[in-house]
Order: structure tokens, then sequence, then C-alpha cells
């Protein structure tokens, strides 16, 4: 069996379920102050991607709208960036639909802060950030 190096990414890919994909998109794209790419079809799924580099090396993912993606409380938990300061993201969490369901929690000096919250289709997702 090949093992993962440490100089590889155990996560590869992410997928966020959405009933909705124009609202997720505007959900993430309003708490994380990024643009996603516009909708588009693939597969038979409506997706809508996070900014990446292909060549960074770094992971990336999208929203997915389609029969194999239910929104959920209860799945796989990811953790999204909420670099410089995670407390930012949580303030626009409410305002873009969210909810909060854990607030700012230290984790620890060297790791930084997490949080929990509900997005717009009903997944929930957590947030990580040095500050």
């Amino acid at each position: 069996m090949q093992k993962i190096s440490s100089e590889t990414n155990a996560l590869n890919w992410f997928e966020i379920p959405a009933a909705d994909i124009y609202r997720a998109k505007k959900f993430y794209e309003a708490i994380l102050d990024i643009q996603l790419e516009e909708p588009t079809e693939m597969m038979g799924m409506h997706m809508s991607f996070f900014p990446y580099n292909p060549m960074s090396g770094k992971v990336s993912g999208g929203l997915v709208q389609g029969p194999m993606h239910s929104p959920s409380m209860d799945g796989s938990v990811i953790y999204l960036n909420a670099n410089p300061a995670i407390q930012e993201v949580i303030d626009r969490v409410e305002n873009a639909g969210g909810k909060i369901l854990m607030p700012k929690t230290l984790i620890n000096e060297e790791i930084g802060y997490m949080a929990f919250i509900a997005d717009t289709e009903g997944n929930r997702i957590a947030l990580h950030a040095g500050n």
C-alpha cells in the first residue's frame, strides 16, 4: 500500500452539497469575502468552484448540486481557511443567512482557533484560522 508522504496533502478535493447552488455561492462569497466561479454543469451536476491555483499543490473544492449530494449536519466536517482573522468571517455568517453553531474557540496557541457554522444549505462547516 502506498503511503501518503509528509509532502503530500492527505485531502485532494472537497465538495460541499447545495440544494440551491446560487444561494450557496452567495453565502460562501459573503462570509469568506471571495469570488467563486459561476456555476457550471458537469457530469449531471451543477458546480461552483472555490478559487484555486492548480500549480500551487494546495487543496481546493467546490459547491455541488446534484442527485448524489445532499446537505447534512451529520456527515464529514471540512475546515475552511478563515485567515487572517476568524472572527471577521464569523461576523458575516448570520448576515449571509447562516447560523453560528460554535463561536470562535481556541484549539491551542500553536494550532489557532476554530468555529462551527451552518450554511444556507443545511451543512455543518468548520472554520479555522491562526487568530
